[in-house]
């Protein structure tokens, strides 16, 4: 994990010491927007393409939009998810998952990009998710040591040096819409020190089922709050090999 910590660096999604809180995205334009943040200089969205057809196992579009609806009671509304960009295998469900880790455990699959919170009984919720694109990916056991709503977001200096208009927010980035951090984080540590890797929100569904972020795990915000509520301090983190 050692190593992963310098690549979650490198790129994107990721923090830089207590205050940093990490992502990054494809430059649609000199505006420094969500996008740019996440996606980052080296990719762009042309590059992406959502995950072949699968059923919805039942969920209709139209009860997808419901599950995936706007959050006018946040601090900041959060707008309806546009469930026509999310193929229907990634909307939230209970799945049958065989696993002898606790209730609560939280386990990333970032080959089949899903995220499952363990239920017991041989049930799991399942997310849909974003994943480290190729060249970040990590695998490893880690816990969740803190918890933020609508975290300030500090670019790492890395990422001031690549993206210059990025350094505006040296201080940090109030919370908001805008910010790449989303409504909520989970901050991933191991014995004691954050790894610079965490689970946060997006409301860009075009991200979901593809490999994108330096280290970071992303799920629609809809989906990161039903997690996080369900989340305390210390949580068991699992991510497996892709």
């Amino acid at each position: 994990m050692g190593s992963s910590k310098i690549m979650a660096m490198d790129d994107g999604i990721a923090a830089a010491g207590e205050r940093s809180e990490e992502v990054p995205r494809a430059l649609q334009s000199k505006r420094l927007d969500r996008r740019s943040f996440l996606l980052g200089s080296a990719a762009g969205l042309g590059a992406l393409g959502l995950a072949g057809c699968a059923t919805s196992d039942g969920m209709s579009r139209a009860e997808a939009a419901k599950l995936y609806g706007p959050l006018p009671n946040e601090k900041f509304a959060v707008p309806a998810v546009d469930v026509a960009k999310l193929d229907p295998k990634y909307y939230r469900r209970t799945v049958r998952y065989d696993t002898k880790e606790a209730p609560g455990t939280i386990i990333i699959d970032p080959n089949n990009y899903f995220v499952y919170r363990v239920e017991g009984d041989g049930n799991a919720t399942r997310y849909g998710a974003n994943v480290p694109r190729k060249g970040f990916l990590w695998s490893g056991d880690a816990y969740v040591g803190r918890k933020a709503e609508w975290a300030t977001w500090t670019p790492p200096k890395e990422m001031i040096q690549r993206q210059p208009e990025a350094r505006k927010y040296a201080g940090g980035m109030p919370g908001g819409l805008d910010n790449p951090l989303g409504a909520r984080t989970l901050y991933l540590y191991q014995n004691g020190a954050y790894t610079l890797c965490t689970i946060y929100s997006t409301s860009d569904p075009e991200t979901i089922g593809n490999g994108v972020t330096s280290g970071c795990t992303g799920l629609l915000t809809q989906d990161m709050l039903d997690l996080y509520s369900r989340t305390p301090i210390k949580t068991k983190v699992i991510i497996l090999p892709a």
